[in-house]
């Protein structure tokens, strides 16, 4: 196996699949997609490349940190053939009323979930980025940045904690160096790391920690609301001098779940198993006797509003999931019509007897 794709994250999975493609291809792994072409590492170095006429046709385009197979013309110009079947992804539902898969990632060992802790820190936006991550079954590890401007390091971890108590969390700052050697831990050969996280959260400032050179472009977070401006503009897969991968990402400002299940059942073990002790298998948590998870909120051991995240993250799953799935949208339809014509029978049997 050749030394630099194996840096690359190379491994005998990708090997497999690409011995159909070892007559008149190489491997590469996408850097970077542009809106024209996209660039991408070879083992001889990164190159510019673009998508064929036939993929193109095809809907198919890559994502950063595919595999792909490549050719090279006598002109010197390389075209991606075929996309290589991911090991994992992460993705998300498209912003807006669309629905659809946007895949940000694809071939994920961890993902680093940053935040800040400053007015930043969201145990509820936390909650998504968790449930995203697991639900592709990536790795997830929580960065609590900014350590040094914090006062109680310690109260804020306990907080983190109370919502992930399985997952590492560590408590850095990027700027002055501290708490970052536990993340070599992570950053191996062949291993590829993702940085997911809103803007100004310290992404770039931690690569550039990392590499011990100013290697991302940073900006100042603005005073009045302690949030950042959008310094990275476009993903991009780096290559660390020190080992590893890892995939620079833009703040994103939504993260609509694509698929839940998985995802959910891990974030928040807890809930799930006070569901399963409920009397009634078909219990909604609301008025129904010998509901565990009310009996747990009354007693103070399940906070109201992380019930209530979970109620989101599971309502805004099944609004995508009925419209990815007509004949489900059509058996909603269905149920509330027949709800609706039961009360109208209700209330005329109040109001006239019958």
């Amino acid at each position: 196996m050749d030394s630099v794709l194996r840096k690359l994250g190379w491994n005998s999975f990708f090997g497999e699949n690409f011995r159909e493609y070892a007559m008149g291809f190489e491997p590469g792994r996408i850097s970077r997609v542009n809106k024209n072409d996209c660039r991408v590492h070879l083992k001889s170095g990164e190159v510019k490349a673009r998508v064929s006429g036939r993929q193109r046709h095809d809907g198919l385009y890559p994502a950063v940190g595919d595999w792909v197979a490549l050719s090279k013309d006598i002109s010197g110009t390389y075209t991606i053939h075929a996309i290589l079947p991911r090991k994992s992804k992460i993705s998300r539902k498209d912003a807006g009323k669309a629905t659809g898969e946007q895949i940000i990632v694809t071939n994920i060992d961890v993902a680093f979930i940053m935040t800040s802790l400053n007015r930043d820190l969201n145990l509820r936006r936390l909650e998504r980025y968790l449930s995203v991550v697991r639900q592709n079954r990536v790795d997830p590890v929580i960065l609590l940045n900014k350590s040094d401007i914090c006062a109680n390091v310690e109260a804020r971890i306990k907080d983190v904690k109370a919502i992930a108590q399985d997952v590492p969390i560590y408590a850095i700052s990027a700027t002055e160096g501290i708490g970052m050697q536990p993340l070599s831990l992570y950053l191996q050969e062949g291993k590829t790391v993702v940085l997911l996280g809103s803007s100004g959260v310290g992404k770039s400032t931690l690569i550039n920690a990392l590499e011990g050179n100013e290697r991302q472009k940073i900006s100042e977070i603005r005073e009045d609301d302690c949030r950042g401006r959008h310094t990275t503009t476009a993903r991009e897969l780096i290559l660390l001098e020190k080992g590893g991968v890892i995939i620079d990402n833009p703040g994103m400002r939504e993260m609509q779940l694509w698929e839940a299940g998985v995802g959910l059942q891990n974030t928040f073990p807890d809930i799930e198993e006070l569901a399963a002790q409920c009397k009634f298998s078909d219990c909604r948590h609301e008025t129904e006797p010998g509901c565990m998870i009310k009996k747990a909120i009354l007693d103070g051991e399940l906070s109201e509003v992380r019930f209530e995240s979970y109620n989101k993250l599971q309502r805004e799953a099944l609004a995508v999931e009925r419209k990815k799935n007509p004949e489900l949208m059509i058996a909603e339809k269905k149920k509330w019509k027949k709800l609706g014509h039961m009360a109208e029978k209700i209330r005329d049997i109040k109001e006239h007897g019958r």
